[in-house]
């Protein structure tokens, strides 16, 4: 194992899982004892918080990465897409031994998914593996998750995160489905929530409607019942991703908001989330409305789900170009 200690300050560090993405489009996605067949297969690295670091670089910010990969085929594809993207890679950690994250997907003819994990190297970071020094010169770190042991990691260096750095937050199922306990020390130093309606609900609904003595009623919780508790415990700003229907999003400040998404030709929602996440945290930095910032992670992901992986997300200047138009009509 090594680690490249380079101290280069940034806007932006993320840390998550990093994968190879190998993505099957298929007629339709196979169920148990059902056929399907493949119609045309892609590779691209990827992992949550790495679409969203690849994303923001692109509008010219300056990122880097806390993940880990091996010395294998995998890996040295993440690397060179990293620096392609114009990530930097001094926080990127190197294992000699194992094999680097691979994601098997496969998408059907309306963008729909179904994904495999092998998480290879991705479970075995530790805390002295990371460059302490460089979550001190960055003005957001952003989380999403691991499937096994790194979760523990994220929860240790949450010790080191000064409070000046923003700490924004994209769970995923992975998370989602764990127990509010095991996971209130990361909920607890969260800025930011960036979550969809399902793992909401998933992560949050038994435990406020227990809270609200509701556990045994027919009356259950909506949406923005759950992110209302949620930014009531202390989370400064909560985003509802809610799919084709809209984005949904309150913080601290009084501002709530629902912006309705774009309608475009959809072929692969694989990476929609973490774009939207792209356009909300640039928008974030640049001190946009909350209405504003959700407008234009709604775009970011408008760009990206037309097209295969993370394709289409967009540069600074069509995000520019875009940003002129808003203004235009004064949105």
């Amino acid at each position: 194992m090594s680690i490249i200690n380079n101290n280069i300050p940034v806007d932006v560090i993320g840390f998550g899982a990093l994968n190879l993405d190998k993505m099957y489009y298929v007629n339709e996605i196979a169920c148990q004892d059902q056929e399907s067949y493949i119609k045309d297969l892609d590779s691209n690295p990827g992992g949550s918080a790495a679409n969203t670091i690849m994303g923001l670089s692109r509008l010219g910010l300056n990122t880097s990465y806390i993940g880990k990969i091996a010395d294998d085929e995998e890996g040295e594809c993440i690397e060179l897409k990293l620096i392609s993207e114009g990530v930097f890679v001094n926080n990127l950690i190197m294992s000699e031994k194992g094999n680097s994250g691979k994601v098997l997907g496969f998408i059907d003819e309306n963008g729909e998914r179904a994904l495999y994990v092998d998480s290879g190297v991705n479970d075995e970071i530790s805390i002295d593996e990371i460059n302490l020094k460089n979550i001190q010169n960055t003005k957001i770190i952003h989380y999403s998750s691991f499937l096994g042991d790194s979760f523990n990691t994220q929860l240790e260096l949450l010790d080191y995160i000064p409070d000046s750095v923003i700490l924004s937050l994209d769970p995923g199922m992975f998370y989602a489905k764990k127990e509010i306990k095991d996971i209130k020390k990361l909920l607890d130093r969260t800025n930011i929530l960036l979550i969809n309606e399902n793992e909401l609900k998933l992560l949050f609904e038994n435990y406020y409607s227990e809270v609200d003595g509701l556990i045994d009623s027919d009356e259950g919780l909506s949406f923005r019942d759950i992110a209302i508790h949620v930014l009531d415990d202390g989370i400064d700003t909560v985003v509802v991703k809610r799919g084709s229907k809209s984005v949904y999003a309150i913080n601290n400040k009084d501002e709530e908001v629902k912006v309705p998404v774009f309608n475009v030709d959809v072929v692969d929602t694989t990476a929609a989330g973490d774009s939207f996440n792209v356009g909300f945290l640039y928008s974030y930095l640049k001190g946009y409305s909350l209405e504003k910032s959700c407008l234009i992670g709604n775009w970011v992901a408008s760009k990206c789900v037309e097209n295969i992986c993370t394709i289409g997300l967009p540069n600074k200047t069509q995000l520019e170009n875009f940003e002129n138009n808003i203004d235009d009509t004064n949105h």
